[in-house]
């Protein structure tokens, strides 16, 4: 279910059975969100639509709250990942010259 077209289905059912939970039909979700009847239609059908159209949906069915989950607060910034100097990973080369000898 990780592929792109069954995420779009399995949201598109999502939004259905929030719809029908508030006894609205496709035109009713349409008109209150203020998009076209065939984006619902899409949006449900699971053929994509905008994230603006899919924003303005989840206001009126009460669920902006999972835009949050797509794109969670930064702890860090980039900026400071940047500044961050990263742990080494392994160790520096030696010169032949001054490297220890490996014979037993």
């Amino acid at each position: 279910m990780n592929d792109p077209d069954s995420l779009e289905q399995e949201l598109g059912r999502q939004l259905r059975v929030l719809r029908l939970r508030l006894n609205l039909d496709q035109r009713q979700l349409a008109e209150q969100a203020g998009i076209a009847l065939n984006v619902v239609k899409n949006l449900e059908g699971g053929r994509g639509s905008t994230i603006r159209s899919l924003a303005q949906v989840l206001r009126v069915l009460d669920r902006a709250d999972w835009l949050s989950t797509l794109a969670p607060a930064v702890s860090i910034s980039p900026v400071q990942m940047l500044r961050t100097k990263a742990p080494r990973r392994r160790a520096s080369r030696q010169n032949k010259e001054t490297a220890p000898s490996r014979e037993l």
